[in-house]
């Protein structure tokens, strides 16, 4: 079989294919424009999910219905290419105890090969100052979640340019502030339609340089994953402490991706510092619904954030200022943070699904047998192993895409880690399914 024309081309296609899927012709993501954004969604005063949902000028409902515009307009530059449409639910909780219609607003590139293989990439629109009740102060909300909501945008932009083997989905998310409200809808719709999501990329405070005591990173973005799964029941838990995998769910498989993608495309010129926890410290945003039904979701965050502009008031006081306004914001930072976002979800919309489940065998042997579920249309796989003191993949080997097993001579399972990833025709390359572990919704 080596020595097959087949498999000699399957090996030459995946020496070139690399975790991050880049495209070259694809134009760069516009300050400019990133900017314009950011300066429309302030102008609504304040985008408070408590807001008015009616008022043509001011609140909630405005800028929702100016990202449906936008969302439009770019399905109409590349011929209806994306289907835009609202969800909604009401909501109550403590900071809406009267109840709150909370509405997204979606727009749907249906995947030109396996449609059911979803990408979501989200911002949440709504905005808010110090009190989290207070709905009629102006609450500009530029870098928290504006610059998010402006990424998806021009996301959405960029990648309608092309079509993609999966659905890409951008989301336009309310009520993060009330309660994660728009990211559990988004979560329940998902479910509810049967996406397979392949990854969910949240991104909430990302257009900022400038941090609280006066430190400036501009060449770093934070990216938050799981471990544990908070979709794992007490044996699913115990089955992966058992089998060394708390540092390779999917959530954690998709940071190490991003990752990748980041250093594969150096001209975006940022590090993506992959912090092992879900969010940050004793906080949390709109992918941990999404986390909770068991998808692969990730959070980007600024590599230093400034709290002096973040859930304040509009003041001045002793000569400090607060408020989170547009002067406090790098655009040229939010369009590599939006570079970023589309060199991976470009790779993993035009990759096929990960395996489902990875097997090895080995024990009491110098041998390590991988075995894995086959993944329809994957031109090859990409068997990863690395000691088990170690956190990154170390050592690869592809095989062709009717194989489904290898053994690895000399490769001691007690001593390493395993996992397998799907590898597309052109070198798109999915998340890394851990070995070890039966299938996990």
């Amino acid at each position: 079989m080596k020595s097959s024309p087949i498999f000699a081309a399957l090996l030459l296609v995946a020496s070139l294919a690399t975790p991050a899927h880049a495209k070259d012709d694809t134009p760069a993501a516009d300050p400019a424009r990133l900017k314009a954004s950011v300066e429309k969604l302030v102008s609504f005063g304040t985008r408070h999910t408590l807001s008015s949902a009616t008022d043509p000028k001011r609140g909630i409902g405005a800028a929702r219905n100016w990202g449906a515009a936008e969302f439009e307009r770019i399905s109409k530059a590349c011929g209806g290419c994306l289907t835009v449409s609202r969800i909604s639910d009401r909501f109550e909780g403590p900071r809406a105890p009267d109840g709150v219609i909370v509405e997204n607003v979606l727009a749907i590139q249906k995947g030109s090969g396996d449609p059911a293989h979803v990408i979501l990439i989200a911002g949440h629109i709504d905005s808010r100052v110090t009190d989290p009740m207070n709905f009629t102060s102006d609450a500009p909300g530029a870098n928290d979640d504006a610059s998010g909501t402006a990424l998806v945008l021009e996301a959405a932009r960029l990648l309608s340019k092309d079509k993609h083997r999966a659905t890409i989905v951008f989301a336009l998310l309310s009520g993060e502030e009330q309660g994660l409200w728009g990211g559990k809808l988004l979560a329940r719709h998902a479910q509810t339609e049967g996406w397979q999501v392949a990854a969910m990329l949240n991104n909430d405070i990302v257009g900022g340089t400038h941090g609280l005591d006066g430190t400036i990173v501009d060449d770093r973005v934070r990216v938050f994953s799981e471990g544990i799964r908070a979709s794992e029941d007490l044996a699913a838990q115990l089955a992966r402490r058992g089998i060394g995998g708390e540092d390779d769910g999917p959530s954690r498989a998709l940071a190490k991706a991003a990752v990748r993608a980041g250093e594969a495309n150096p001209a975006i010129g940022l590090e993506v510092l992959a912090v092992r926890r879900p969010d940050r410290f004793r906080r949390g945003g709109d992918h941990l619904p999404s986390l909770e039904l068991g998808y692969p979701a990730i959070r980007f965050t600024v590599g230093v954030e400034d709290y002096d502009h973040q859930h304040q008031d509009l003041r001045t006081e002793n000569g400090r200022k607060y408020g989170d306004t547009v002067d406090e914001m790098d655009f040229p930072y939010l369009a590599r943070v939006t570079a970023l976002n589309v060199a991976l979800a470009r790779t993993l919309a035009d990759a096929p699904p990960a395996p489902a489940s990875v097997s090895i065998d080995g024990a009491v042997s110098s041998d390590t047998k991988v075995a894995w579920l086959p993944v329809q249309n994957a031109a090859a796989y990409r068997v990863h192993w690395r000691r088990a003191d170690k956190s990154d993949w170390s050592d690869s080997r592809i095989v062709p895409g009717d194989s489904t097993e290898i053994l690895l001579k000399s490769v001691q399972i007690d001593d390493h880690f395993f996992g397998v990833s799907a590898v597309s025709a052109d070198g798109a390359e999915s998340i890394v399914t851990f070995g070890g572990l039966p299938p996990q919704k």
